[in-house]
């Protein structure tokens, strides 16, 4: 085990909506807060998706994710990782344009394509505030879409901006999608990897497949960082076993609404005072913004366009 564990949290994303928690932040200044209180409480990296103040869509808005990181930077200095996955329906101009754009030290690169289901959700709800919400979380032909034209597309706008990609791996094959990034030149090692778990149409959040993952990735890639995030009720269990295995974890509102069983999280703050307290049992201490700048080989805050 590390004796320095770098904390993510990932603030709001694009899949949790606002029927499923009061709590969800939607406005600029609400995710901003939310991320400087996350980085207050220990997190040394927050990752950012935008979303319509007025209803909680998911929005590609430049001007949205500016009003965003520009608080952030202004209050704290965690390391902003911008999201490229976006939302449903977005083109690859909009979700790379905030890298483009703002270039930032880290930014999310999701390394293949999968189906991706969110329906079963459905049935846990009887009411919603919005019809865009039944609308993306109802449709069953979802493919997330990240072919190789688009990831060496992608792997171009990351280079020329010098900014880190956070590879995410949502299933085995998007391991060798990595390696032969690296093997065609578009990417430099030491790369950092972040393991998806528990999505529909990804590998599901198990003790074993995490293990499969990290020795999958040893033996295709070699050199790597890596951290991990899992969906709902998997989210502490898998990062803490992360923690055990050596890497990093991500924690936050983007993948899980409960603290614990039944309880709705009031702040994205309470993810991560909750995992720092089992790392530091573990003999772990959250690694700072700066610490985790030198972890990952980020270019640094000063170099960034926001």
């Amino acid at each position: 085990m590390k004796k320095k564990a770098i904390i993510t949290c990932a603030v709001t994303g694009s899949v949790h909506t606002p029927t499923m928690s009061e709590y969800l932040p939607i406005t600029p200044k609400q995710i901003a807060d939310e991320a400087v209180q996350a980085c207050e409480a220990g997190a040394a990296v927050v990752h950012i998706h935008a979303r319509n103040p007025e209803n909680g869509a998911p929005s590609p808005d430049l001007n949205l994710m500016k009003e965003i990181i520009t608080s952030i930077k202004s209050r704290c200095s965690a390391v902003v990782c911008i999201t490229t996955g976006g939302g449903i329906g977005m083109s690859v101009e909009q979700r790379v344009a905030p890298v483009t754009t703002y270039k930032p030290e880290l930014a999310s690169f999701n390394a293949g394509t999968m189906n991706w289901g969110l329906f079963p959700v459905l049935d846990h709800y009887k009411e919603w505030k919005h019809e865009w919400e039944t609308a993306m979380l109802g449709m069953e032909d979802i493919i997330f879409s990240n072919t190789f034209k688009s990831l060496r597309e992608y792997c171009s706008a990351f280079n020329e901006t010098n900014t880190k990609p956070e590879f995410e791996i949502y299933d085995a094959g998007m391991v060798n999608n990595v390696a032969f990034l690296i093997q065609a030149g578009y990417v430099k090692k030491p790369v950092y990897i972040q393991f998806v778990m528990g999505i529909l149409g990804g590998l599901s959040a198990t003790p074993e497949n995490l293990m499969f993952l990290v020795e999958h990735a040893k033996r295709s890639i070699g050199e790597f960082e890596f951290s991990v995030c899992a969906a709902g009720r998997f989210q502490i269990p898998m990062c803490t076993q992360a923690l055990l295995l050596g890497g990093n974890c991500r924690v936050g509102l983007e993948d899980n609404l409960f603290i614990e069983k039944g309880r709705l999280a009031k702040s994205n703050s309470e993810g991560v005072a909750k995992i720092i307290r089992l790392s530091r049992e573990l003999g772990i201490e959250p690694a700072t913004p700066d610490e985790a700048r030198k972890i990952l080989g980020l270019k640094g805050i000063d170099k960034i366009n926001f």
